[in-house]
């Protein structure tokens, strides 16, 4: 099981075991990290928004032009944000490390 590591908005690190071929979304949604989720993952927000740290944004697959426009609407975007809800994880991201923003913004409300 690859390992993935969250760095919390209070700047808490947290390893977790994760399932492959889920997305970043629903491995902080089992393990009780503070992300939203609003949309539940259906890319219609962008409460999910993750900052990739160091060299793993070069190991993700680009992200579409969709992942992009929901990104433009939320705080705090990097040149290294995605969206958890299109981050598969799997072998190859074992070790991968997301930062949590210290604000997202929940269109949806």
């Amino acid at each position: 099981m690859p390992k993935v590591v969250f760095i919390e908005r209070n700047g808490h690190r947290k390893e977790i075991k994760a399932a492959n071929n889920v997305s970043l979304l629903q491995v902080a949604h089992a393990h009780d990290i503070d992300m939203e989720g609003a949309c539940e993952g259906s890319m219609a927000c962008s409460t999910c928004h993750v900052i990739v740290e160091g060299d793993w944004f070069a190991k993700l697959p680009p992200a579409h032009a969709t992942e992009e426009d929901m990104l433009d609407l939320t705080y705090g975007v990097t040149r290294t944000s995605r969206l958890a809800c299109q981050v598969i994880v799997t072998e190859a991201l074992d070790g991968l490390t997301v930062r949590l923003p210290t604000a997202t913004r929940n269109m949806m409300d």
